[in-house]
């Protein structure tokens, strides 16, 4: 095999797998129930209150959240259908449980602190007419090497929300040095799964890309601390489609100063 022949093998696996994560990526956005289905966002408190797009009176305390039924409305828990009233208890931060109500699911979660609701409807409007997200073309010069430095310790690292008075903390455990076009660049880095998460914005921010954010998965680093941040896989997060999502800000430090065209670009319901 000559060089350039594998020089075109590897592009064309490299292009090849590039599109398998992002179909992936979209298909989880526009499933029956994923963001795209997502009909309001509803913050609750003690004062129970009903909505046009979920059945039962919803409220929430220092002992959880709760909901109450009236006659003829049911919800499914785990399997079970509810009638009446059920309590759900408290729900961690970032977290959250599905309940079913007809085709309907209704998802109840905290968020910045606050309890909410947010059902999601297989037949909303975002969802139904979905055109997909345009990207830039795959290329593999927008695959870097960077390294991970670790702080001394986790910093508790506090940012915005797409949601106006909204914050989150996360614990940023360290940051990413890596180089652009001849630029030092660092990203500060929280955990996600196993691995890492940068949020950023760059030059291309508000113009070619989604302006809040982008949100870049990374590998758990090497033995050496080396990691590869592929910015062909920069994201949009789901406040990039629907005002009922409360995706976090980037950190202040995580403005890039070069344009990485790369990645996906602003969704066409943004246009």
């Amino acid at each position: 095999m000559t060089t350039i022949q594998g020089q075109a093998e590897h592009i064309s696996t490299f292009r090849q797998e590039w599109q398998d994560w992002h179909r992936a990526k979209e298909a989880k956005l526009s499933a029956p129930h994923g963001f795209l289905a997502i009909t309001s966002i509803n913050f609750l408190g003690p004062e129970p209150q009903r909505f046009d797009d979920a059945p039962g009176s919803w409220s929430s305390d220092d002992h959880g959240v709760h909901v109450v039924l009236d006659q003829g409305e049911t919800i499914e828990v785990d399997g079970t259908t509810i009638t009446g009233q059920h309590d759900f208890g408290m729900i961690a931060e970032r977290s959250g449980i599905n309940v079913t109500a007809g085709d309907a699911v209704i998802e109840i979660g905290k968020r910045g602190g606050f309890d909410i609701i947010r059902p999601r409807h297989p037949e909303h409007p975002l969802r139904v007419d979905f055109r997909g997200t345009p990207a830039y073309e795959p290329d593999p010069r927008w695959a870097v090497t960077g390294r991970y430095v670790a702080f001394d310790e986790p910093r508790p690292t506090t940012v915005g929300a797409a949601v106006e008075g909204l914050q989150h903390i996360y614990q940023a455990p360290g940051r990413v040095e890596f180089e652009l076009d001849g630029t030092e660049l660092a990203l500060t880095v929280f955990e996600s799964h196993g691995g890492l998460m940068a949020l950023f914005t760059d030059e291309t921010s508000g113009r070619t890309t989604y302006a809040a954010n982008r949100s870049l998965t990374i590998d758990a680093p090497a033995a050496d601390g080396t990691v590869l941040l592929d910015f062909n896989r920069a994201g949009n997060l789901p406040c990039a489609y629907t005002v009922y999502a409360t995706c976090p800000l980037p950190p202040a430090e995580n403005r890039v100063p070069v344009a990485i065209e790369a990645g996906e670009k602003i969704p066409y319901e943004h246009n």
